[in-house]
C-alpha cells in the first residue's frame, strides 16, 4: 500500500490560486498513475485530472485551462496548480496512485469564496 500526503488546500478568493501537493511512499513513484479526485458535500466524488508515469495528462472538463497537473519522480511528488478558482471548486482534494491497485491520501479541503 502506498502512502499519500496531501498538502496545499486552504481559503483562496474567487479568481485565486493554489498549488496542491502530493508526496508518496515508496520506490515505484515511476510507475504510479496520479490522479486527483474532489468530493463536495452533498456529491460524488469526481475525477479531476490524471498523469502517466509518462507524463500524459487528462482532466475533466470543467477544470481544462485552468488547472495543470505536473509529477516529479524525483521527489515522489505530485503538483496540482489551480488557477482562476471558482466556488464551485470548493471541495476536498484526494490525491490518489494507481499501480498494482489503488492507494489513496487523506484528502485537503479547497474553500474558494470571498
Amino acid at each position: 500500500q502506498v502512502q499519500l500526503v496531501e498538502s496545499g488546500g486552504g481559503l483562496v478568493q474567487p479568481g485565486g490560486s493554489l498549488r496542491l501537493s502530493c508526496v508518496a511512499s515508496g520506490t515505484f513513484f515511476n510507475f504510479y498513475v496520479m490522479g486527483w479526485y474532489r468530493q463536495a458535500p452533498g456529491k460524488q466524488r469526481e475525477l479531476v485530472a490524471t498523469i502517466t508515469s509518462t507524463g500524459s495528462t487528462n482532466y475533466t472538463d470543467s477544470v481544462k485551462g485552468r488547472f495543470t497537473l505536473s509529477r516529479d519522480n524525483a521527489k515522489n511528488t505530485a503538483y496540482l496548480q489551480m488557477n482562476s478558482l471558482k466556488p464551485e471548486d470548493t471541495a476536498v482534494y484526494y490525491c490518489s496512485a494507481t499501480w498494482r491497485g489503488v492507494s489513496w491520501g487523506q484528502g485537503t479541503q479547497v474553500t474558494v469564496s470571498s
